[in-house]
């Protein structure tokens, strides 16, 4: 049977959420610990390749399974196999042709930027820190230029014989507190995508790069074009789209 996990996890111990040969990733631990439990070999597909470093909390995996599996059995096995850094919240029977990559109409990150003069130790590992002011209705001007459908060549690293082309539906910026959170949903990223804009965005926010920009940078279709990556540590894959609804409810931006 065809079986769907959702997952979250520390992304700071792993090479990113695909399986590598010879490095610890999310993927590897997670197939690991399932074919211990189905005792064969299993191969799984998850809904994004987070990269090493970026967290998840909505992410979803899709697995043939054994008819016998007992859902909830499985659940609390792979979170006592897979704990701290991994934790499965649901183990589901899906139809046969439900796939967590294939079956996803969009993904949803947030990366999360901690603005204040002192840094914060139990933030340390899942937001930037950045001590000077942001202009964030700038940043938001910004965002603004960059929706829709868009070669996003400036912004990624576009895979070998792949189309640079993805649908930005949402790209906004907003501040509570000291945290200043920016929200990317794209029916697909490329390699470190939301990572560059975002970089590109916290330029805009310095004052170190215009608005107005944001049109010639995509034009320019030239990665150095755009603003810096911004490191993995502040992003996270916050929900996967499905028909049937989001893998994790949405925050709404207060």
């Amino acid at each position: 049977m065809n079986l769907r996990l959702d997952i979250s996890y520390d992304g700071a111990p792993f090479h990113g959420f695909a399986r590598q040969p010879n490095v610890t990733t999310v993927q590897g631990d997670l197939e690991d610990a399932l074919s211990r439990l189905f005792r064969t070999d299993v191969e799984t597909v998850g809904a994004g390749r987070t990269d090493a470093g970026v967290h998840a909390l909505g992410q979803v995996v899709s697995v043939d399974a054994p008819d016998d599996t007992d859902e909830r059995k499985i659940r609390d096995a792979l979170n006592a196999m897979l704990a701290p850094s991994i934790a499965v919240s649901a183990v589901s029977r899906v139809d046969e042709d439900f796939h967590a990559r294939f079956s996803a109409l969009s993904r949803m990150y947030v990366y999360a930027i901690l603005v204040s003069e002192v840094p914060d130790p139990f933030l340390a590992r899942t937001t930037l820190y950045h001590p000077e002011p942001l202009d964030v209705a700038a940043m938001n001007e910004a965002a603004g230029a960059l929706t829709g459908p868009r070669d996003f060549t400036s912004f990624g690293r576009v895979p070998e014989g792949g189309s640079p082309e993805r649908l930005l539906y949402d790209l906004r910026c907003w501040r509570t507190g000291d945290l200043v959170r920016v929200r990317a949903r794209a029916n697909a990223f490329i390699q470190q995508m939301v990572r560059s804009l975002v970089g590109t965005l916290v330029y805009v926010g310095e004052g170190r790069r215009s608005p107005d920009e944001m049109r010639s940078i995509l034009e320019a279709k030239d990665r150095s074009a755009a603003g810096p990556v911004a490191p993995p540590h502040g992003l996270c894959l916050v929900s996967v789209e499905y028909e049937e609804g989001w893998s994790r409810p949405l925050d709404p931006l207060k």
